[in-house]
């Protein structure tokens, strides 16, 4: 059976600055995917950043490395239902982590992440949040 992830942008930026722990946890894992909406927020960061071109070209590079889930209409239901779930709740989370965690569970992969608020959302399988 094929082992797969996928990363949240605390996970793929702990990647980028080479933190060993990180790469023992996914090594344990023979794909490795990286929802868009973590492509937004990363090649945002870079361009936010000092080193704004040389961030970009890293980033750009690292996202092609990775296997890309995107959005689609199924992905946006799974998004509403999540967002509803959680205002019932009384536990909101930011928009892009909604979207993220629409796409992990449309597509029924759980999701690396060190932010503890995805424990809130029931459908979705989180993986180690104590690794950064």
């Amino acid at each position: 059976m094929v082992k797969r992830v996928a990363i949240d942008t605390n996970i793929a930026i702990a990647l980028l600055n080479n933190q060993p722990n990180i790469y023992s946890v996914l090594s344990k894992f023979d794909i490795i995917y990286l929802p868009i909406t973590v492509c937004g927020e990363l090649l945002f960061g870079a361009k936010n950043s000092r080193l704004s071109i040389k961030n970009t070209k890293r980033y750009i590079e690292f996202i092609e490395s990775c296997e890309l889930l995107d959005s689609n209409l199924v992905v946006a239901q799974n998004y509403a239902s999540i967002r509803l779930q959680l205002k019932e709740k009384g536990n909101p989370i930011p928009e892009n982590d909604i979207w993220i965690a629409a796409i992990c569970v449309t597509n029924n992969i759980p999701l690396c992440t060190a932010d503890k608020h995805f424990n809130n959302i029931d459908e979705l399988k989180v993986l180690a949040n104590k690794i950064v």
